[in-house]
């Protein structure tokens, strides 16, 4: 399911025009991505948490000259599912 898929069966469902669905799943996504770069986490209970994540600064090669990097470290988003939701996917 793609972005305008779910916007039309949230708006069928909701009897939200397919306009006001969107302008409402924009601004949730924005308001998740600016939580989560502030380090805060989004937890949204059933769902999931999406929170902000550290990836430690490692060791790898250039696959084209073999030479070893470093590669700094670096935050990533990240996604825990719930519960609820990990028992409806099995």
């Amino acid at each position: 399911m793609n972005k305008a898929e779910l916007i039309e069966k949230v708006a069928g469902e909701t009897g939200l025009t397919k306009a006001q669905t969107e302008k409402m799943l924009d601004c949730t996504m924005d308001q998740v991505r600016k939580a989560v770069k502030k380090g805060d986490e989004v937890k949204l209970v059933g769902f999931g948490t999406f929170l902000k994540a550290k990836r430690k600064a490692r060791t790898g090669r250039n696959p084209q000259t073999g030479k070893t990097i470093k590669i700094p470290a670096t935050f990533f988003p990240k996604f825990r599912p719930g519960a609820e939701f990990k028992n409806i996917v099995r």
